[in-house]
């Protein structure tokens, strides 16, 4: 069981007390693998974003053991080419049930990675870890399209996908600051990498006819936002201009419209998002609302039909509780958690934004 000292600054008020914190963390902690893979849940599958998802909560909660051990399973499993297959049976490498490779799973290695290292200072841990990130980070950019957006996978049979997703392209922009980052902290350039992370931004801020129109799904929504590529006045322009449309007063935010569905995990990553716009009073009042998604075992389940009263699907998962848990960590003051998701201090490539106008 976690130790209550380490579960401290995950106490939130109205959100997570000391008791609840420690019951959610274990609660991760028992869904996790001997090899140190994280299913959803025991007997699920495992992707590898939402394994790292639940390996940067468990560093938030000072389990850090626990987080070495999901990024060792990480490079033990990687592909020849950097990357990594979209689903594993309950972490089993042998037994990949979905052989496409996404690229922002693929990229997401970066951000657990350069949270774990800021959450420890082992370096040991970044020099071993280091080929995995640029390997991975290669692998992603063999698909970023002359627009700057990233194609969101490779087929089975090795055909990309040029089609381009802008909650998966605003994950990838946060996972290439992270590894420039890195990249900065060993003293080793990658101007490729600076200038695929400016042309990303730029499509992300300026371009939306360059990505499929997934627009009736929350995460579309606000993840321009959570990755970073909008700050400041955009931020809150668009944040203010889908509120109505996705929030639900007092029960979080519908996944997908005009469902009558709310789920922790977009909940959980708006409040996020809302965090680090700087709007912490929203971002409580959205963690407090999904308290009635928290389960008697601390782990949260994954959504709730409000037309049916009904808690739907049947299942609590460990990406779920983690982003619950990262949440509360950014806005009790992480400041590994504060660092990778504000991004103040990560790099931004080359801004193709301040070009000549017309040139682009």
């Amino acid at each position: 069981m976690t130790s209550p000292e380490r579960t401290e600054r995950l106490v939130l008020p109205g959100v997570l007390t000391a008791g609840q914190a420690e019951l959610t963390v274990a609660g991760i902690a028992a869904v996790q693998r001997g090899d140190g893979a994280i299913p959803w849940f025991r007997g699920h599958h495992l992707d590898p974003w939402d394994h790292v998802e639940a390996a940067m909560a468990l560093d938030a909660a000072g389990e850090h053991d626990r987080a070495g051990a999901a990024y060792r399973w990480l490079a033990r499993h990687q592909l020849p080419d950097g990357s990594w297959y979209a689903a594993y049976a309950d972490g089993d490498a042998a037994a990949p049930t979905d052989r496409a490779r996404e690229t922002n799973f693929c990229a997401y290695v970066a951000v657990g990675v350069w949270h774990h290292y800021l959450s420890t200072g082992d370096d040991a841990f970044l020099d071993r870890m280091w080929p995995v990130v640029v390997a991975a980070v290669e692998f992603v950019l063999r698909l970023q399209q002359p627009g700057g957006q990233v194609g969101w996978k490779q087929e089975p049979d090795g055909t990309p996908v040029t089609d381009a997703l802008l909650t998966g392209s605003s994950s990838v922009y946060q996972a290439l600051r992270c590894a420039l980052a890195m990249a900065e902290h060993r003293e080793e350039p990658q101007p490729d990498w600076e200038l695929a992370v400016g042309w990303l931004g730029h499509a992300l801020r300026r371009h939306p006819e360059r990505f499929l129109d997934k627009s009736r799904y929350s995460m579309d929504w606000y993840y321009p936002v959570l990755g970073g590529a909008l700050r400041g006045a955009a931020a809150k322009e668009r944040i203010e201009a889908g509120w109505d449309r996705f929030v639900v007063p007092g029960l979080g935010v519908r996944c997908v419209v005009p469902n009558p569905w709310v789920t922790g995990g977009e909940s959980a990553e708006l409040a996020l998002a809302l965090w680090a716009m700087g709007e912490s009073d929203r971002a409580l009042d959205i963690l407090k609302w999904i308290q009635h998604l928290r389960a008697e075992d601390g782990m949260y389940w994954t959504g709730y039909v409000f037309e049916d009263d009904a808690i739907w699907p049947r299942e609590r998962t460990a990406w779920t509780a983690g982003s619950l848990l990262l949440a509360v960590a950014a806005l009790g003051g992480d400041d590994a958690t504060a660092q990778v998701f504000q991004g103040e201090e990560l790099p931004l490539g080359l801004d193709p934004d301040c070009c000549e106008p017309g040139v682009i």
